[in-house]
């Protein structure tokens, strides 16, 4: 019978051991959850601090290095890429090997990519070391959903996931805050904000050698792990060519050209023979059974759309910031304030009432619709909108993220057995990245065409000649009043269009969710055991006979 957690101020809930020293049924208490969350969570803020802390960094970075709005959008797209097409490997990674060591490897790559992008000389170095620091960042984001599956029950992990949501938040506001005090601090610079978390990192490894104890995967005896290689290669292969279309579309080739013909046509074959590969391997990095569970398919296709609206939109909020309303790094760090302590709150006290009901859908939808008002909200604002009314869109924003990220991880997690836990975690990451990575992508180049247009046109009606002075990103302080204006008026109309086109993403992604079908969340670690997953044929009855 599972433990029914009865929720007062003092009550330890049950929870998996993970020694392998201490047998497997005895109960940890939440002090000792904590102690092993310890580690996990600084991965997680190192994860976010990657990117959040470069965020008011970058209109300097591209400046410095003679890049321009497609060099600022492939420093992001590159992490983003690598983190993406890497997440579903590290989470069939963490079915079949040592989640720990995964976890260490990642925190390595990631310090290795940073301290290259620190040293960068030019924007093709700085794109490379980025790409290098998505692999770690992939690796860290998929592995900490993945581990905390392993000890906490669904019931439970809503509480720990708040925490999550906590750190995601705090690494949000303290990230742009960072990096803007170390681009303004004379004898820094803007290489700081990439060095600056090495350390971090290696605290990380430090405190997860000592805190972190995962007993082995449990396999028949001579039974060796088996990865699909090929699988692999197909999947990483063709999402990074569709994704690099994404990107080059509208800068390097036109929308509709050939080159954009045969790279949807080999990114397409390259999934196809994916598909194909996965179906047929003992252990498939994707498993195709789970996209027989409705809750898993609606939640991910679900999580795409989230993925466009997010950090297609937000991304380049800082832009808008330093550029339409001629703030500093720091001050423009200081105004991301109210959209984290919108999620900070979202997540933890949801995290808190789904722990409590075992229910789930309704934070789903109510923050979707947040996310949707949010969007439409910011959709309207310039550059002379008032900041107090920018922050309080901006805090509806964060509140509708935060009642959706993690939640969705967590439907899907309820809804498989742990042999497939790390697989299926990933899988909403993943596809969330692949929305993120084409939403940056795709809006980055609308936000470039929007900006050189209306610069252009600005610029003409001062008869002044403007070729080409809207590809660059301006150095405002040198510019004249009137020019100024220009580029400054330009960047908050192109910004706010790009809200209005995330908002029917998030329509979308608000009727997916509202399809998903609650299942109230089980408080034992795994489905009914006597059942194997790929034999159940409707995993919802199994997930509520566990309760």
């Amino acid at each position: 019978m599972a433990h029914e957690p009865h929720h007062e101020p003092h009550h330890e809930p049950h929870h998996l051991a993970v020694d392998p020293e201490v047998r497997s049924d005895v109960p940890m208490t939440h002090r000792e959850i904590l102690s092993v969350m310890s580690g996990l969570l600084l991965a997680m803020f190192v994860a976010m601090l990657s990117s959040t802390i470069v965020t008011n960094a970058l209109p300097r970075i591209v400046v410095d290095l003679n890049g321009g709005e497609a060099g600022y959008t492939w420093v992001v797209v590159a992490t983003l890429l690598t983190m993406t097409a890497s997440t579903p490997i590290w989470g069939k990674l963490a079915d079949l090997v040592d989640k720990k060591l995964l976890v260490q490897i990642a925190l390595v790559t990631y310090a290795v990519g940073s301290i290259a992008a620190g040293l960068s000389q030019n924007m093709g170095q700085l794109i490379a070391a980025r790409a290098v620091t998505g692999l770690g960042v992939g690796g860290m984001t998929a592995l900490v959903m993945v581990v905390i599956a392993t000890i906490v029950t669904p019931r439970e992990r809503g509480r720990y996931s708040g925490y999550i949501g906590a750190v995601f938040a705090m690494a949000t506001v303290s990230g742009p805050l960072i990096g803007g005090l170390i681009v303004d601090t004379p004898g820094l610079g803007w290489r700081w904000t990439f060095l600056v978390g090495v350390p971090v990192a290696a605290v990380a490894l430090v405190v997860l050698q000592r805190t972190l104890h995962l007993p082995t995967p449990v396999r028949v005896p001579g039974e060796r792990p088996s990865i699909d290689y090929a699988g692999a290669l197909l999947i990483v292969g063709g999402v990074s060519v569709l994704l690099a279309w994404v990107s080059l579309a509208g800068h390097q080739f036109d929308w509709a050209s050939l080159t954009t013909a045969g790279m949807i046509a080999l990114g397409v074959a390259l999934l196809a023979a994916a598909v194909v590969v996965e179906s047929r391997v003992a252990e498939p990095i994707i498993p195709l059974r789970l996209f027989a569970d409705r809750t898993t398919t609606l939640a991910t296709l679900a999580s795409v759309m989230v993925g466009v609206a997010m950090f297609g939109s937000t991304v380049y909020l800082s832009q808008y910031f330093q550029i339409a309303r001629g703030m500093s790094p720091t001050h423009a760090g200081l105004m991301s304030t109210p959209m984290v302590l919108g999620l900070f709150v979202s997540s933890v006290v949801t995290g808190r009432i789904i722990s409590s009901t075992g229910r789930w859908k309704r934070f789903l939808v109510s923050g979707m619709v947040a996310v949707v008002v949010g969007l439409a909200l910011l959709s309207t604002i310039d550059a002379h909108t008032p900041l107090v009314e920018i922050g309080a869109f901006m805090v509806v924003l964060g509140a509708g993220l935060g009642a959706t990220m993690q939640n969705l991880v967590l439907a899907v997690q309820n809804q498989v057995a742990q042999r497939d836990m790390g697989a299926a975690s990933a899988l909403v990451t993943f596809f969330r990245s692949i929305g993120g990575s084409s939403g940056v992508a795709a809006l980055g180049a609308l936000l470039g065409h929007q900006v050189a247009d209306k610069v252009t046109s600005g610029l003409a009606s001062l008869g002044i000649a403007a070729e080409g002075s809207g590809t660059t990103l301006p150095d405002l302080d040198t510019l004249p009043a009137p020019v100024r204006d220009v580029f400054q008026g330009a960047y908050g109309d192109a910004t706010a269009l790009l809200f209005l086109v995330a908002v029917p993403f998030a329509v979308v992604a608000l009727l997916l969710v509202s399809a998903i079908r609650e299942v109230p969340l089980r408080t034992t670690l795994d489905v009914a055991p006597s059942t194997p997953v790929d034999e159940r044929e409707d995993a919802p009855v199994e997930v509520e006979a566990a309760r």
